[in-house]
């Protein structure tokens, strides 16, 4: 293991932000997702060494995840989203309401993002969908942000979906 790889692995997370709200008022609106991603990147990312950038990557990324769990939950109980750092990497913890019918496919869609085929599966997925369903989305958000997705389904009838996302080693 690389040094760099060593101290990454031994240094915490460290919180920067949180929410919760309630899964029908986050439901009852498409632009939520919008508004909630704006939001929380530009209050983490005016330290960064291009603060716009920043922002525009982490939006951008993190609208996606919500858009996830915006076409897969159930209306019942809570969403929450946290974000910590580690060095260049932003962690995010999002949690929702996951109907039993659908653990499996977040199961199955996020082992897909660390498989060989990732980038073949990625690129069939856009050409062939006329809108970019949930699998197609975790996979961009591999392929193109460079993310580590996991998941956590420790707290059920939620799941959570943790998505490492390396924002300042991006070349744009």
């Amino acid at each position: 293991m690389a040094v760099a790889e060593q101290e990454r692995a031994e240094a915490p997370f460290e919180p920067l932000l949180q929410f919760e709200m309630e899964m029908g008022t986050f439901l009852s609106d498409w632009q939520h997702c919008d508004q909630l991603s704006t939001f929380m990147a530009r209050m983490i990312s005016h330290n960064r060494a291009d603060p716009v950038r920043h922002s525009n990557f982490f939006s951008s990324a993190l609208n996606e995840l919500l858009e996830v769990s915006f076409r897969g939950a159930s209306a019942d109980g809570q969403i929450g989203c946290a974000v910590f750092r580690q060095g260049s990497t932003e962690r995010v913890r999002l949690t929702f309401p996951c109907p039993p019918g659908q653990r499996q496919f977040y199961r199955e869609a996020v082992s897909k993002t660390r498989r060989g085929n990732a980038y073949a599966r990625y690129l069939d997925a856009i050409s062939t969908d006329f809108a970019p369903s949930r699998e197609a989305v975790l996979l961009d958000l591999a392929i193109n942000f460079d993310a580590e997705i996991h998941l956590d389904e420790s707290d059920a009838p939620s799941i959570t979906l943790v998505v490492d996302l390396p924002l300042e080693g991006i070349v744009s």
